[in-house]
């Protein structure tokens, strides 16, 4: 389960996740908080986990209130406290130098689109492909506050929660762009491109407006780059259905660079670089919103594999 959201008038935002392993005995707890003075707050963990029966660990929660209609989000824990959010590039570093604060996140959602997916009819994706079987969407509205040492902030914004089920093998799409942004309560989209290393792969997204989810099986999106690294700076998307058409380009605020690491069946090391972009979206009619472009590439030679689209 995840959660993203963000107040523009405090500059305040973030995104809390949870993927429960339970048949690996383990599971992922990422809380990642961009704040208003460019520092980001970052804890990850790999707390155990035996069942799948709740959202309960390593200090963070999540609790379904009534479905698809409350949820509540709360962390208590540590934080790592990054004035460069960049150096988690090399997670060891990160964890070794920067200094921590104790941090306690109080949020509560409430859904202001109906939900986007579900379970896929049909042939599932290929053993040792699996990635997010079931996984839904809805954009939310968020409040909340957030101690960060003496600092008490409060949160009133919008954004995204999703969930899934079944194995999550980060390595399984050669690269994706995950797009997802809200114009205040009334508005909000999300794009997906998924690329497969022996495949065309997928391309859809939603756009919600004026009380409609118009679904989208058509996306396209190019990228300009920035840095040695190639990190994405800039973003042009459009998607397309129903016979409609929506463009956006996004303007990346603040970007967190995440690494995952597993070896393949024969011993090798995969390398997974998941960026995570703080993004300001503008919209053709002139509208401005806020939310994520979180990028997932293969690193290959020491670079990202998607930087060509």
């Amino acid at each position: 389960m995840y959660v993203n959201a963000y107040d523009p008038a405090a500059q305040l935002g973030g995104f809390f996740r949870l993927g429960n392993r339970a048949n690996e005995g383990t599971g992922e707890m990422t809380v990642c908080l961009y704040l208003p003075d460019g520092r980001v707050a970052f804890m990850f963990e790999r707390p155990a986990v035996a069942t799948n029966d709740a959202f309960d660990a390593a200090g963070l929660r999540f609790d379904v209130v009534r479905p698809f209609e409350e949820l509540q989000v709360s962390y208590t824990g540590e934080v790592l406290v990054l004035d460069d959010p960049l150096v988690l590039a090399d997670p060891r570093r990160a964890f070794t130098s920067s200094p921590r604060q104790p941090c306690r996140a109080e949020l509560v959602l409430t859904g202001t689109s109906i939900p986007y997916g579900g379970e896929a009819e049909g042939r599932g994706e290929a053993p040792g492909e699996e990635f997010a079987r079931g996984h839904y969407e809805q954009l939310v509205e968020a409040r909340g506050t957030l101690e960060l040492g003496a600092e008490r902030l409060t949160l009133a914004g919008f954004g995204l929660r999703d969930h899934s089920w079944g194995p999550r093998t980060w390595q399984a799409p050669w690269y994706y762009r995950w797009l997802t942004g809200n114009v205040g309560a009334q508005a909000g989209f999300m794009v997906s491109r998924i690329a497969r290393r022996d495949g065309p792969g997928t391309r859809a997204g939603f756009v919600w407006e004026d009380g409609t989810l118009h679904l989208c099986d058509q996306a396209e999106v190019s990228t300009t780059w920035q840095g040695p690294e190639r990190h994405h700076a800039r973003i042009d998307a459009t998607v397309a259905g129903g016979g409609r058409r929506w463009h956006v380009t996004g303007e990346v605020l603040r970007l967190v660079p995440l690494r995952n690491r597993r070896r393949d069946p024969g011993g090798n090391l995969q390398v997974t670089r998941i960026s995570e972009g703080l993004t300001r979206w503008s919209l053709d009619d002139g509208r401005v919103g806020y939310g994520w472009s979180e990028y997932l590439d293969q690193i290959v030679a020491g670079q990202p594999v998607g930087v060509a689209e």
